[in-house]
């Protein structure tokens, strides 16, 4: 059995860049600690002998220099690079395009910026993949979650939706080949935008289980995530 990791990497995460600003480095390549944030999350997969290959979906612009760079950090081996759409489930589905896989082989769809993943969470992933078919990791809620209707000037609450019901969905993402790829050939033919992978899974009925996440494992996508990166990234290195 191989399994496989997905990073869609094409995105330009507007969020992260100062207002007005054209030109600035899409949010994967922010650097944490001098190094893109990208690369961070890679050297996790790269390290983890679960790991048969991990392809990178990019803009086509970046896809030379990024090349490069993989070569540079002894990655090439390891990584492939294809070229992304311009949403998110494109990009996966170019990149499930690219793959010689078994029906039972498993697929890892990762973000570019969760670069504090750990080794725990990608083995508890996979082991749920491997007995039920779908597994996400999520965090359990710790707020109190409202459900609103929006209105002109703003939201109003329609009703308080108990936090045992809720989670919140984060990465890896991981799915059996044959699974992953009937969803997004289906979600293709109906032309229908999921929010995630595990939705387009969903739509066809079949359960998604869920793993413990970890609140360390954040995803970057703004300046404020980038302070609190800084910091996880100054503790990570102090523990080695």
């Amino acid at each position: 059995m191989k399994v496989t990791v997905i990073i869609p990497a094409a995105g330009l995460g507007t969020r992260m860049a100062p207002a007005g600003k054209k030109g600035a480095p899409s949010k994967q390549f922010f650097e944490i600690s001098g190094t893109p944030i990208v690369i961070h999350t890679l050297r996790v997969f790269a390290r983890n002998r679960q790991i048969s290959q991990i392809v990178v979906a990019l803009r086509k612009t970046e896809m030379e220099r990024f090349t490069r760079q993989l070569e540079k950090e002894k990655l090439s081996e390891k990584v492939k690079v294809v070229e992304g759409g311009e949403h998110r489930q494109e990009s996966v589905a170019n990149a499930l395009a690219q793959l010689k896989a078994a029906p039972d082989d498993i697929v890892l769809v990762h973000d570019a910026v969760r670069p504090f993943v750990d080794d725990e969470i990608i083995a508890n992933v996979i082991h749920e993949v491997e007995k039920h078919g779908a597994a996400i990791a999520g965090l359990p809620a710790v707020d109190t979650i409202k459900q609103v209707e929006r209105a002109a000037e703003g939201a109003i609450i329609t009703s308080t939706i108990p936090r045992e019901r809720v989670v919140q969905a984060q990465t890896p993402q991981g799915f059996r080949y044959e699974l992953i790829k009937r969803a997004f050939d289906s979600a293709a033919a109906d032309g229908f935008t999921g929010t995630d992978e595990a939705s387009l899974v969903e739509r066809l009925g079949e359960g998604v289980w869920v793993v413990m996440g970890s609140a360390r494992n954040i995803k970057i996508t703004t300046p404020a995530d980038m302070e609190l990166a800084e910091y996880l990234m100054r503790f990570t290195t102090d523990s080695h």
